[in-house]
């Protein structure tokens, strides 16, 4: 059986550190897991749940070369949440996905995160486009994509959860002007 290193790039902006994900983020993201603030993701999540759920975010870096961040604070090195690029087998393409933990909610700390995720996508991956897929009544997500340039284009029909709508981000090229 041979075992293979995936290199999980550290990203940097002004007040965060984007990084892989560790045990060492299991308490907070357990914590996160068991909040009502899973509920667009099919939450809560009791602990065993949490730690497959963390487990599997470091398991999609190995399987499709990309995946999410734990976005930790600069300075304390809290971890704040999870943001980076994500590809399930039932989703319609790529999108960069967002969870902030309760103490990073209105600090900007996901868009700065999201942004940052978005810059990976298109310069260091070559992506030309990429989508968020957010639940219509998540009215912080929605709010999030409009800040960040997206348009409204669709619906995906999730099997699971329901109607997504599709907000596709501004174009590498767009970003690039």
């Amino acid at each position: 059986m041979t075992c293979t290193t995936v290199h999980i790039p550290t990203l940097v902006t002004e007040r965060l550190t984007l990084r892989a994900p560790g045990i060492e983020d299991l308490e907070a993201y357990a914590a996160f897991c068991a909040s009502p603030r899973t509920k667009w993701l099919g939450g809560p999540f009791d602990r065993a749940q949490a730690f497959q759920r963390l487990s599997g975010l470091i398991g999609h870096w190995h399987l499709r070369g990309y995946g999410r961040w734990t976005v930790a604070d600069r300075d304390s090195g809290a971890a704040l949440g999870v943001v980076g690029l994500m590809y399930p087998e039932d989703w319609p393409e790529p999108e960069i996905a967002w969870s902030l933990f309760d103490a990073a909610e209105e600090r900007g700390i996901a868009q700065e995160a999201a942004l940052a995720a978005r810059a990976y996508a298109y310069d260091t991956l070559g992506w030309s486009s990429v989508i968020s897929c957010v639940a219509p009544e998540n009215t912080r997500s929605v709010a999030l994509a409009e800040r960040m340039g997206c348009t409204f284009e669709g619906i995906h029909a999730h099997p699971s959860f329901g109607d997504l709508h599709i907000w596709r981000h501004p174009s590498a090229a767009e970003c690039a002007a």
